[in-house]
Order: structure tokens, then sequence, then C-alpha cells
């Protein structure tokens, strides 16, 4: 406390992040060479996004608890925005070569859908694909 007059209301007053939060991801389109690749996530694999005033992570599973093929990926590290412009830094991957490369995402939301579009390029995996990926908020 310093000496001087108290002025109100000691809580922070900034505006949370709308874009924090788990998110499920419920579809996303590939787009790369001509050809588009649509992939529901609520049958056979589950992805979830969790994002953080400052880092996103993200974890991905099949559902048949390995059964058919196992698979599991992750990733994250810092992300910033600016207005619609979201950048995530990939600091760490499951897929080593995705390590240290930024994907910049145009986003809207509306509602509890986060919806993000970008380009996706990892030269040293052969990637340049436009993405296309539709969340919802998961609920507390």
């Amino acid at each position: 406390m310093s000496c001087g007059k108290e002025t109100g209301d000691m809580t922070s007053k900034t505006t949370p992040n709308p874009i924090t939060g788990t998110w499920q991801l419920m579809e996303a389109t590939l787009i790369e060479k001509g050809d588009t690749t649509v992939t529901n996530y609520t049958k056979d694999v589950s992805f979830i996004k969790i994002i953080n005033e400052t880092h996103f992570a993200f974890l991905q599973h099949d559902l048949t608890k390995g059964k058919d093929s196992a698979i599991f990926v992750s990733g994250g590290g810092p992300y910033s925005l600016k207005d619609s412009l979201y950048t995530e830094h990939l600091e760490y991957c499951s897929a080593r070569e995705w390590e240290g490369n930024d994907f910049t995402f145009t986003i809207a939301l509306k509602g509890d859908t986060l919806i993000q579009k970008g380009v996706e390029k990892v030269v040293s995996a052969g990637v340049d694909r436009l993405n296309i990926e539709t969340y919802i908020k998961v609920k507390e």
C-alpha cells in the first residue's frame, strides 16, 4: 500500500481474451494442390486446443483406444492475437519437423464457435496447404 489516497476498486479492469479456454475441433478442411479433404473430428478422432493468455496447446488422439491405429499428436507454444490475426509459434510438437514454425490464421468468433483459416507451410515436411478449422468452446 502506498501513502496515497485509495482510488477505488483494486481488481483488474482488463477485458478477458475471448479466445481463452478449451476448444473442441469439430471439422477441418485441408486444401492442398487442388485436393480438398474434410475431416469430422467427432467420430474416430478427438482434438482439443487449450488457449490461455499467452500460450496454446493442442492434443489429438484416436477414439478407438489404439485398436485400429494408435494416434497421438500434441504441440504448443506462445501465440499472438491482433484483431482477427492469430499467430501460433509452434515451439513443441510431436511431429518435430513442425517445431519452430509460425502459423498465422484469420479467426472469427460467433457465439461459442471459433473458426480459424490460414496457410500451413512447413518446407521440411513438404506441407503447403490451406487449413480451415471449426471449434466449439468446451463448457466449464
